[in-house]
């Protein structure tokens, strides 16, 4: 679970502009940091079905935000992919 510190550090790492919290880049980069916590917790408790279920949701929710973001501006999301480490696209 992200606590508010590990969240707002994310945030301050992908953000826009001063207030921002809702655009794709934080919304990926939050989504991602809940998955690659979720995937552990799933390595030591492989039978916890219903976190299996919530991972897979915030994995379909991150692809939507992606898409939307590479539809949008390539530049940014190859930027962000960067740092997040995901599949950059050309």
């Amino acid at each position: 679970m992200l606590t508010k510190r590990k969240k707002q550090m994310v945030i301050n790492k992908t953000k826009r502009h001063e207030k921002d919290t809702g655009s794709p880049e934080v919304q990926i980069s939050l989504l991602t940091k809940k998955i690659d916590e979720l995937a552990a917790h799933l390595k030591k408790n492989q039978k916890d079905n219903s976190s299996r279920r919530g991972l897979l949701q915030m994995v379909a929710d991150r692809r939507k935000h992606i898409k939307y973001l590479q539809e949008k501006d390539l530049k940014k999301y190859n930027s962000l992919a960067k740092k997040l480490d995901l599949k950059q696209v050309k």
